[in-house]
């Protein structure tokens, strides 16, 4: 039975429902004790007050930048899905209820209809959430509520703003492997930078270990690169022309001819393409080779041509704070 003092608690009786509450709720200790004092110590009419009151903080904290957090992935066989989870704190991104609000939220997405998609890489922005619900399957969550209502709340026991950024998702459409990696994996399907990869094989006979191998290691090679575009075609007219002015200038100032300053330059912008293309990019676990010979090795071991489809890497916080700054809107990922 739980006890009503009516005016003030014991002190040991307080520490005893300060506990309890705190241990039900996992909400601050301050607002803890300020909804028992508020409730007369009652512990039942405390924790829905706390409830209310924690909606109410939770929509004051939403503007403060939230940069820390996490990305949870999640797969199937011809699908995958990463959303990033975000809070102010490395502290509540290690708390046990923010990281199955994470994963919970990477299983939804990987359930979003992309039928109507004319591609296989889109964006799962946080207006696809929107009336969706979902179990967090925590013992502090239980039951079902809107993916609103359980970033509210969980913003409400971290004490911080909580906020779903971004996601993005990526399905086979043909035969081959999707290859997920994770860095700085705190637990399975969990990391600060991910990387979904997919690899397309043309006959639909061969063999797929190999292949299943090579992606995985490509997608390590995806995080630890950073390649911004899959091959030379795709880099843009602009961002050519704006790395060739700035390599001139760094050319020019060492005073040689001109005849020199322009093979200078060509040489420094095949280097420009070998750090931003992935095809381009010596592979990180056998540096002798570049991908583009990765995958013609793969080709001849399969017995089928076998190519990158498509990619994408994210990082978590990756540019949020001098995008909100200044207000702009956000590229969701690199990919191909």
């Amino acid at each position: 039975m739980v006890r009503n003092y009516g005016s003030e608690a014991p002190v040991s009786e307080q520490m005893s429902l300060i506990k309890k509450l705190r241990e039900r709720t996992s909400a601050p200790i301050k607002e803890v004790k300020a909804a028992l004092v508020t409730c007369d110590w009652d512990i039942d009419a405390a924790q829905k007050d706390l409830r209310k009151r924690g909606v109410i903080l939770a929509s004051k904290k939403s503007s403060r930048t939230a940069a820390e957090g996490l990305l949870a992935l999640a797969q199937n066989e011809n699908k995958a899905a990463v959303i990033e989870l975000n809070c102010e704190t490395d502290f509540v991104a290690r708390n046990d209820i923010f990281r199955c609000l994470a994963a919970s939220l990477a299983k939804l997405a990987l359930l979003v209809d992309n039928s109507q998609q004319l591609l296989s890489t889109f964006p799962i922005g946080p207006e696809y959430f929107e009336g969706l619900k979902l179990d967090v399957e925590h013992p502090k969550l239980r039951g079902e509520r809107t993916v609103e209502n359980a970033i509210t709340e969980v913003a409400a026991m971290m004490g911080e703003n909580v906020k779903l950024r971004r996601g993005y998702a990526m399905s086979m459409s043909s035969y081959g492997v999707l290859s997920t990696y994770l860095h700085s994996s705190p637990q399975p399907g969990l990391g600060r930078i991910a990387s979904i990869l997919s690899l397309e094989v043309e006959d639909q006979n061969a063999p797929l270990d190999a292949v299943q191998r090579v992606g995985s290691e490509l997608a390590m090679h995806v995080v630890a690169a950073k390649p911004s575009f899959l091959t030379k075609e795709l880099v843009s007219t602009d961002a050519i022309n704006n790395e060739r002015e700035i390599l001139k200038s760094q050319a020019e100032a060492s005073g040689k001819p001109p005849m020199a300053i322009e093979k200078m330059v060509e040489g420094r912008l095949r280097k420009y393409f070998e750090e931003v293309v992935l095809m381009e990019q010596k592979f990180v676990v056998n540096d002798s080779v570049n991908v583009k010979t990765l995958l013609s090795n793969l080709s001849k071991e399969v017995g089928s041509p076998v190519k990158i489809s498509n990619f994408l890497r994210m990082e978590v916080g990756e540019g949020l704070q001098s995008l909100e700054a200044a207000g702009a809107p956000e590229d969701l990922a690199q990919a191909a």
